[in-house]
C-alpha cells in the first residue's frame, strides 16, 4: 500500500486522515456531507451507520460529535484505514468488513450516512481496482439505488438517512426512490464544483448519453431521509 494524509471533512480541524492506495480519500462530497451531520443532533446514544465508510473520515466525525458509531466497508484495505484513523485520532468505533447493510445484520441505527459510488461509468460490470471507489455502473446509481433500498431495514422508527451523490446520477430518481421506501426525503444541502479527472476523462461518452451538454461541472447534493 502507498498511504496518502489528507484533511479530515472539517476545514478548521486539525485531525488528519491516513489513506492507503485504493481507498476513496475525503473530497469535497466528504465535506458536504459532513457539514449535514454536524447539523443533526447527536448524543451519546445516537448509534450511527457508516456504510461504505472508505478511510473512514465521517465516521471518525460522528464518533467526535458524541455518536455510537459502526462503520462497513466491503475493502479490506478500507476497513483497516479506518480502524487506524480511529485510533490516530482518539475516536472508538465499530469497524465490519461487509456489503452495505448486510455486514449489520437484525441492527438498527438513528442515522445513516452513506457517501457511495455514484459516477457514471461506460463499463456495466462491477467496477475492479481502485475504479471500485467510484464507478457506478452507466447510470451511476449502481449502489445508489440499494442504499435507497436498504435504508428502512436499518433505520429506527425515527432514523435519518443522509446520502451524498452528483446530481449526474438523478436527485429526483433518488428522492422518489427513498419516498417508495417509506421515507419522507428531502435535498438539504448542494454545492457546484468543476469536473474531475475521471468525469473529464469521459466527457464525450457523458455528452453522448446525453448527461451533460457544454457545461463541464457537476452539483453534489445531500439527501435527508427520514422515516415517516
Amino acid at each position: 500500500m502507498t498511504p496518502t494524509t489528507v484533511g479530515c471533512p472539517t476545514p478548521a480541524d486539525p485531525r488528519r486522515c491516513w489513506v492507503p492506495r485504493g481507498v476513496y480519500a475525503p473530497q469535497t462530497d466528504t465535506r458536504l456531507l459532513g457539514r449535514a451531520l454536524r447539523r443533526e443532533p447527536i448524543t451519546d446514544r445516537t448509534d450511527v451507520l457508516d456504510l461504505g465508510t472508505g478511510s473512514g473520515a465521517l465516521a471518525v466525525e460522528a464518533a467526535r460529535l458524541g455518536g455510537r458509531v459502526t462503520a462497513v466497508d466491503i475493502s479490506w484495505r478500507a476497513v483497516a484505514a479506518a480502524w487506524f484513523n480511529a485510533v490516530l485520532n482518539g475516536q472508538n468505533l465499530r469497524v465490519r468488513h461487509g456489503d452495505l447493510a448486510a455486514a449489520v445484520p437484525g441492527r438498527r441505527f438513528d442515522l445513516v450516512l452513506a457517501n457511495p459510488p455514484y459516477v457514471p461509468a461506460p463499463d456495466a460490470s462491477a467496477p475492479r481496482g481502485p475504479a471500485r471507489a467510484w464507478d457506478a455502473g452507466p447510470d451511476g446509481r449502481l449502489l445508489v439505488d440499494r442504499v435507497c433500498d436498504s435504508a428502512p431495514t436499518v433505520l429506527q422508527p425515527t432514523g435519518t438517512l443522509l446520502l451524498v451523490h452528483s446530481h449526474l446520477c438523478g436527485v429526483d430518481a433518488t428522492l422518489d426512490r427513498l419516498t417508495g421506501a417509506g421515507l419522507r426525503a428531502e435535498v438539504v444541502d448542494r454545492t457546484r464544483l468543476p469536473f474531475g479527472p475521471v468525469l473529464r476523462s469521459r466527457l464525450g461518452w457523458l455528452r453522448d448519453r446525453g448527461l451533460v451538454n457544454g457545461d463541464s461541472t457537476e452539483e453534489l447534493v445531500v439527501i435527508r431521509g427520514r422515516r415517516v
